[in-house]
């Protein structure tokens, strides 16, 4: 049995739920409420979501997570065999992790300053479009970001990379308006077809 701690309109949950749905598997969704995050810390020792229960282990922060559904579940694969191109992999997921998420992190710190500095968001703003164009590169003749085949990298990319599409009126999160108004997929096709591709894949 999996169970799955999971938190409205969360990214990185979207990440375990895009691997979950690739390996057919079936979880159990705790909802937590974010003015309530007991049940979280209680099972897990710290307060973040996504966090699995996999029959009795417990796992949390959302890259962490694919790797143990992997080695759990091999197949089908989300991390190569090859080791060369998993250390390709691990790369890409660390940079998105400790670079890429750095500008709407820091656009939404800003925000919340008593006074907020135009300039600067503008500049984290120009990165983050033009980063977009890695991505349009890296898709260039191919399905997803690591080749044809779907893999951990769309898992960790696409929850963030969508609000290049739009956002859902229903969404109200500051840091998903971020990713909104500072991402578009204009002027770059396979972008806009990658997350079309990956918005119609099963999620639990």
């Amino acid at each position: 049995m999996i169970r799955l701690y999971r938190a409205a309109w969360s990214t990185n949950v979207e990440r375990v739920t895009l691997a979950l749905g690739h390996k057919g598997l079936e979880a159990e969704s705790i909802w937590i409420d974010y003015g309530d995050r007991r049940p979280v810390e209680q099972v897990s020792g710290q307060p973040l979501v996504p966090v699995v229960d996999l029959d009795g282990e417990i796992v949390f922060d959302s890259p962490q997570i694919i790797v143990r559904l992997d080695e759990l579940h091999p197949d089908p694969p989300l991390l190569p065999a090859d080791r060369a191109r998993r250390a390709e992999l691990d790369v890409f997921v660390e940079w998105f992790e400790h670079v890429w998420k750095r500008p709407p992190n820091e656009i939404e710190r800003i925000l919340g300053l008593p006074e907020t500095d135009p300039h600067q968001i503008h500049e984290l703003s120009q990165l983050m479009n033009e980063w977009l164009d890695f991505f349009e590169s890296m898709l260039n003749g191919r399905g997803y970001l690591f080749g044809d085949e779907f893999s951990a990298a769309d898992c960790i990319a696409y929850p963030f990379l969508k609000y290049a599409a739009g956002r859902d009126p229903a969404d109200g999160e500051l840091f998903h308006r971020i990713l909104d108004e500072h991402q578009s997929v204009d002027g770059r096709p396979q972008l806009a077809a990658w997350i079309g591709r990956i918005r119609e894949r099963p999620q639990p």
